[in-house]
């Protein structure tokens, strides 16, 4: 082996440590971002059910915390599947206690989209407040919207501000003037739609490893999932973008980091296809 050769092995191992070392770094932070939609959404508590909630209003309540675990866990399953276990150890119990697990995963995920719907919904379920004097309703315990979660207390030092249209989100002590209403309705609508689209990168990302783990992962369902998967990322990032510029950091911090973490798994199976057909010639 030359010297040329050498050089070329240590900074390929130099490159793929660096990879490495970022891909986890993505993965923590998207980690540490449960537990800001946590606080954000407990804030937002303070000013919403404040007599408390039922059960079944959790996920209106956490959608995004139980949403972020929830794709937290399905992306550390996907890079265990796609890149760290070997996939003769992808079998039996271990095969199917992945599975099951993403399973669970779906389902929370699927129940946060729903969560993501209610809360569309609470927002067009209001009513006008005609005349409505909000100086002479401080202390009365309402609260003003101020953006999509984001509550402040009706006080005497903003209730002259509040003027225009004024709505009430039926079922709550919450007041919205008509312009931030329909920026947080629009908000709303941009977690739907990304939910919505997450959801169905992941379908077509389990009929990639599964077909994998069977070995009939070709390259032309390959190209086809390409396509399919380049309408959803756009869509994705159009999502990231709109957050970008409406001024909601953490959900555009959050966005463009689950598209990077995504990218890699991307890699993952790419790269888990190639191994495979160089192990398999027939399969090529």
């Amino acid at each position: 082996m030359t010297k040329d050769s050498d050089n070329l092995l240590a900074n390929s191992a130099v490159n793929m440590r660096l990879f490495t070392a970022i891909k986890y770094i993505v993965y923590l932070l998207l980690s540490f971002n449960v537990y800001l939609f946590l606080q954000e959404e407990l804030l937002a508590l303070e000013h919403t059910f404040v007599d408390g909630f039922e059960l079944s209003q959790v996920i209106q309540v956490f959608s995004a915390t139980i949403d972020t675990a929830a794709w937290v866990i399905l992306l550390l399953l996907f890079e265990l599947e796609t890149s760290v276990l070997d996939d003769r150890r992808i079998q039996g119990p271990v095969k199917w206690g992945l599975h099951g697990i993403r399973l669970l995963c779906y389902v929370a995920v699927f129940y946060a989209f729903t969560g993501y719907y209610a809360e569309l919904v609470t927002l067009y379920e209001v009513t006008p407040m005609a005349g409505f004097d909000a100086c002479a309703s401080v202390g009365q315990g309402w609260s003003l919207l101020v953006d999509l979660d984001e509550y402040i207390p009706l006080q005497a030092q903003n209730c002259a501000a509040v003027a225009g249209e004024i709505y009430r989100v039926t079922g709550f002590d919450i007041l919205a003037e008509a312009q931030v209403l329909e920026a947080a309705r629009r908000l709303a609508w941009v977690d739907v739609i990304n939910s919505a689209a997450w959801l169905l990168v992941v379908i077509v990302l389990e009929i990639e490893v599964r077909l994998q783990l069977r070995g009939d992962l070709s390259d032309r369902i390959m190209n086809v999932t390409k396509w399919v998967k380049l309408i959803l990322y756009g869509t994705l990032f159009l999502a990231a973008g709109y957050w970008g510029v409406a001024g909601d950091f953490l959900d555009f911090w959050d966005a463009a980091l689950w598209l990077f973490a995504f990218i890699f798994i991307e890699l993952n199976v790419f790269e888990w296809q190639a191994e495979t057909n160089q192990q398999d010639p027939a399969t090529a």
